[in-house]
């Protein structure tokens, strides 16, 4: 249905001082602190985990070799979104206006609107992080659990037993537990956190926890271990998109982790509707945001 002088009736009279409501600044790229952005030319991307080989065993003396095999565990898919939003004002709206080209001021809400979806979409990754069957990596585990399967048979976590509100301890121990991840045979991997990801209700508590040279809290002249060992050297990122005020994630440096696939950028266009003669407005883009290695991530829901 097209915009039309009966919903822009102020617009049509003298007198008007000012038109207001949609030159907000917004919360935008948030999603470039977590995803690694990738151009895609496909439906769809597929990522295929491949085990490695176990432990080496020692071999006896005369006694033949032992033989491994490797082979693929898993696959993460990527299935591309079309993203689209549009309108349309009349021509009779466009010709009777006193204050203002319509259009663009309309194109610059439609932006925000396109560039709040792609934030939400992104946030959905870490908002479902703890909900099994919302968002499954290519295990079949949501993405942070204490039971993402192994190819040896056992299990890893990357959330905590008794999940903790973000403080020195916890985010103390969340460190501990990434640099002992183990690969899909069991295997040990050198994996370190790169950076806290928080929700806003939470950036107060880790600026004292990252940004003091001493311990926080306490009266010892302790130093800040964390800050002193170069520890989450990127720091914390907030993201105004997260929805659980006491969750929060430590993004590690597993090779394959957070992705976001572009398949077409945002592109813009409008027409006149020959019939009509109503101007049309459409913005589009198709993306698609997932995971494929859990490694890249230890989160918990705070206490």
């Amino acid at each position: 249905m097209a915009i039309s002088r009966a919903q822009l009736a102020k617009e049509l009279e003298p007198g008007l001082n000012a038109l207001f409501g949609m030159e907000y600044a917004r919360y935008e790229n948030q999603h470039a602190e977590i995803f690694t952005t990738e151009s895609s030319d496909r439906a769809f991307e597929e990522e295929v985990m491949l085990t490695g080989f176990g432990a080496a065993p020692t071999k006896s003396e005369g006694s033949g070799i032992t033989y491994d095999d490797a082979q693929e565990s898993f696959t993460a898919r990527y299935n591309h979104e079309t993203i689209a939003l549009a309108f349309s004002i009349t021509e009779e709206a466009i010709e009777d206006n006193l204050y203002d080209r319509l259009g663009s001021r309309y194109t610059r809400a439609l932006a925000r609107s396109m560039a709040h979806t792609k934030q939400v979409k992104a946030a959905a990754i870490l908002n479902n992080a703890f909900t099994a069957g919302a968002f499954a990596g290519g295990d079949g585990v949501a993405l942070c659990a204490t039971n993402h399967p192994l190819s040896s048979g056992n299990t890893f976590a990357n959330r905590p037993a008794t999940d903790a509100d973000l403080n020195e301890t916890s985010l103390e121990s969340a460190l501990i537990t990434i640099a002992g991840f183990v690969d899909e045979r069991g295997l040990k991997v050198a994996l370190r956190g790169l950076k806290l990801m928080i929700p806003r209700a939470t950036q107060f508590v880790a600026e004292r926890l990252m940004a003091t040279n001493l311990r926080v809290g306490t009266a010892d002249n302790d130093v800040n271990a964390i800050r002193s060992m170069g520890l989450l050297p990127e720091g914390y990122a907030v993201n105004d998109f997260l929805t659980d005020p006491d969750a929060w994630w430590i993004k590690t440096d597993a090779p394959r982790g957070f992705i976001h696939f572009e398949r077409t950028a945002l592109s813009t266009g409008m027409e006149a509707d020959f019939d009509t003669g109503n101007m049309r407005y459409k913005a589009r883009e198709r993306y698609s945001f997932g995971f494929s290695d859990p490694r890249c991530v230890f989160g918990t829901t705070g206490a």
